[in-house]
């Protein structure tokens, strides 16, 4: 602002200055033609004329012939000659020490007469660069008061604007210590801001959520692995109060069977890990039916019939794909009653559809059964043995292969519905 008002400013001075020169240009042509009038009527020579600072009378000889009382016995000043055309010319001259050393505007009038021309000089000091002292005051004062109000308005702008941004700062930093909910205020009217808070309030959302998932799971896991750990050194405790009246080869098969419970969850939560961690998978053509195919042919406790279209091509981690369905299948096995039904179809995408003839699980518990270590009462009355990752891991790995994996309506029983994108050759 301070730049623009130094421009404004010398831009007024120029065009004052411009303007002043002008007239003193004018007023010192008018003085020149008014004497040169009357050296051609052969009236006497002037020796004053209050209008400009001095004046010459030049003969045609070159000598001068009258003056001002201030220029009396100086030589001429000037050569400088109007244009054959014209009668009269103006100029600027400096370095004149009979007239101060100043700056002058020096205007020559052409005056004829019987005995040759004679020349009318006048001169009259320069405008200078300020113009008048009144003037540059004026303007630096002006400059000076628009500056201070431009500043005032300026920063009463800015402090109203960044109100808003210490308001969230604040917050961000109570979020910090944990002194408040983990939510910033949104302003009203201010656009930018508004949408920097809400987007801060989605972000917050999301690790809210995130948070309570990780606490959720932390609990979650924790108690289940204290449960086989515990039963294990019950069973342990109870053995040593009796030691020679235990069977131990009894206790170590129990043992044994909450070991691999124990070990089934670390390995769960190890899969989990790697998933959530974005480990990259071994990435090729997959059929999903002869997946599917090479996966059945194991026995089961129930009874599976496959429905599968040939060239059903995905890119994918055949591990990985491998084990999704193996997750499927054995949530399936607990809880059909007597058929498992596996299709392989193309659509949009490549489909591969898990149905059981079960119960089946009410909509509103379709997603709770995706949370990490979600095991609904049915579950847990079919198998107490579960680790409650299956599914969860099922959907992880069909998220790593950019798919999906839901619960979709079916006639009888669970419909586990897979979709993962063709592979383009």
């Amino acid at each position: 602002m301070a730049v623009l008002c130094l421009g404004a400013m010398a831009a007024v001075l120029w065009v004052g200055h411009n303007v002043a020169l002008d007239s003193r240009t004018r007023e010192v042509l008018s003085v020149s033609r008014r004497w040169a009038h009357e050296v051609r009527e052969n009236k006497p020579p002037p020796v004053v004329t209050p209008a400009v600072k001095g004046l010459q009378v030049i003969d045609p000889s070159g000598r001068v012939a009258s003056s001002t009382p201030n220029l009396i016995g100086e030589p001429r000043l000037a050569t400088l000659l109007p244009d054959p055309d014209m009668s009269t010319r103006s100029d600027e001259v400096c370095d004149l020490p009979q007239l101060g050393g100043e700056c002058q505007v020096v205007a020559v009038a052409r005056a004829g007469r019987p005995d040759g021309n004679w020349l009318v000089y006048a001169f009259n000091p320069s405008a200078p660069w300020y113009v008048n002292p009144a003037v540059i005051g004026l303007a630096s004062g002006l400059s000076a008061l628009l500056i201070a109000i431009t500043w005032f308005g300026v920063s009463r702008v800015v402090c109203r604007t960044l109100a808003p941004v210490n308001e969230i700062t604040e917050r961000l930093n109570a979020i910090t210590s944990g002194e408040e909910a983990m939510r910033v205020p949104v302003p009203a009217n201010t656009n930018e801001i508004k949408a920097l808070a809400e987007a801060a309030n989605r972000t917050l959302a999301r690790l809210e959520a995130a948070m309570e998932q990780q606490r959720r799971f932390a609990s979650d896991a924790s108690h289940d692995l204290r449960s086989p750990i515990t039963a294990m050194r019950a069973e342990l405790e109870m053995a040593m109060l009796v030691p020679d009246e235990t069977d131990w080869c009894e206790t170590g098969v129990r043992l044994k069977a909450s070991l691999d419970r124990l070990q089934n969850i670390v390995a769960d939560l190890l899969t989990l890990t790697k998933l959530d961690a974005g480990a990259p998978g071994r990435l090729e053509a997959v059929d999903l039916a002869e997946l599917v195919a090479a996966e059945t042919t194991r026995p089961r406790a129930k009874r599976i019939v496959t429905s599968l279209q040939p060239e059903v091509v995905v890119t994918g981690d055949r591990l990985r794909l491998a084990r999704l369905l193996t997750n499927l299948l054995d949530n399936a096995e607990r809880h059909a009653d007597s058929t498992i039904t596996v299709t392989v179809r193309r659509d949009c995408d490549a489909v591969l559809e898990v149905i059981d003839d079960g119960a089946g699980i009410a909509p509103e518990q379709r997603e709770v059964v995706f949370r990490r270590f979600a095991r609904l009462d049915a579950a847990r009355s079919r198998d107490a043995g579960g680790t409650g990752l299956g599914l969860p891991i099922a959907r992880e790995i069909a998220r790593a292969h950019q798919g999906t994996l839901k619960i979709e309506d079916s006639d009888t029983g669970a419909r586990f519905v897979l979709r993962i994108p063709i592979r383009q050759d």
